[in-house]
């Protein structure tokens, strides 16, 4: 028996291989397909893992540009090609690029399939600018329908948040689906919790980009810094970064710019001295759930949240920290500030216990073998 699974932005590390896992131990022969192209970096890179076939995509630098387009078109045509050489049992492909659903449906149809999309993104309704969604109208309705006319071919249709069941709610009626949460492996080095009430050190942790809301960040930790002293700690980079400093620096805030961190015994040494991170976007953007809230989570952090849906329930539900917004950041920012040792002690392990029963790798493992034994039997 033979599976493939695909993904164009290399999402292995933090899915893939553990669905490998399972099929394997399953006995099928497994093999993952990806792009050559770093997403992220804008930079070709290459995979020495065994079972892996790396396609070759032009590359391209703009994110919204034809040459993005092209170049995930290219990764899907090709993949159609690996995939018929292959002749799979099982089809596992993660979605986007929409036009991925388009080839992976077309294959189910011809052959004896069993399809799973695995829609990690909503794409284009994460895209964060309104003006955009307003002038693209056409073509992001385009795009949208090509990845919802094809969730209807599948056997299966997982997607990585509750906020994306609700939107694709008309979609998926009469489907087999479910949620099958983000998770993180976490190291055996100890959880370090040296808070202090007396100073606020907070963290944003992640990707600087167009799609965080720089300036509600700003003006609820220079709130916060009115009351007691705060320190932001960064760790990550991107396109916004000196304007992220900037912004936050201008209100007195101590910024330390750690930069990317790929030991996770230092990030956690950082993180442990932090009372919460930072977890917020622009409202335009549709998301439920962030990867960089599991990595606080992971750490025991409580975040301050402006993310809809998933993660602002679980916020309220677990007390695992605040929820902000722009018609409330002042009042955020008095009970953060207001905070004492055990109240934010307490935030720490119910953090960490929401972790350990929605996000560990235990958990992901449960839910997503459950979801393959079904597929397979069906």
């Amino acid at each position: 028996m033979k599976a493939v699974l695909v993904s164009c932005f290399n999402y292995y590390d933090n899915r893939l291989k553990f669905i490998q896992l399972h099929l394997e131990n399953m006995g099928y022969d497994v093999t993952y397909i990806t792009s050559d192209y770093d997403h992220i970096n804008k930079e070709r890179y290459n995979l020495d893992r065994k079972g892996t076939i790396q396609v070759r995509v032009p590359r391209y630098k703009n994110n919204l540009s034809i040459k993005r387009i092209y170049s995930h078109y290219t990764f899907s045509k090709k993949v159609y090609k690996k995939i018929k050489e292959i002749k799979p049992d099982i089809l596992y492909v993660m979605l986007p690029p929409n036009y991925l659903g388009k080839i992976a449906a077309t294959l189910r149809k011809k052959n004896d399939i069993k399809l799973i999309f695995d829609v990690y993104d909503l794409w284009p309704e994460t895209f964060p600018s309104l003006a955009a969604k307003k002038t693209l109208t056409i073509p992001f309705l385009l795009w949208r329908n090509l990845r919802n006319k094809n969730l209807r071919k599948a056997d299966f249709v997982i997607t990585e948040c509750k906020l994306y069941q609700r939107n694709l709610q008309g979609i998926l009626n009469e489907k087999e689906t479910d949620v099958l949460y983000l998770t993180k492996e976490t190291k055996t080095h100890n959880i370090i919790n040296e808070i202090s009430a007396n100073k606020m050190n907070i963290c944003y942790l992640g990707s600087i980009n167009n799609i965080i809301d720089i300036p509600l960040i700003a003006k609820t930790l220079a709130e916060i810094h009115k009351l007691k002293p705060v320190t932001l700690h960064i760790i990550g980079d991107g396109e916004k970064r000196e304007d992220f400093i900037k912004e936050v620096s201008k209100f007195g805030v101590t910024v330390q710019f750690h930069g990317k961190i790929y030991d996770e015994k230092i990030k956690s040494e950082i993180l442990g001295k932090c009372n919460f991170g930072i977890n917020i976007m622009k409202k335009t953007v549709c998301v439920g759930l962030t990867m960089k809230s599991i990595d606080y989570f992971a750490s025991g952090l409580p975040i301050i949240n402006n993310i809809k849906a998933d993660t602002f329930e679980l916020v309220e539900k677990y007390k695992i920290g605040i929820n902000v917004s722009e018609e409330r950041f002042k009042e955020v920012a008095e009970l953060v500030a207001g905070y004492d040792l055990n109240e934010l002690s307490q935030m720490k392990k119910n953090t960490m216990s929401v972790f350990k029963e929605l996000f560990s790798i235990t958990a992901f493992n449960a839910k997503s073998k459950s979801i393959l034994e079904k597929v397979i039997k069906s």
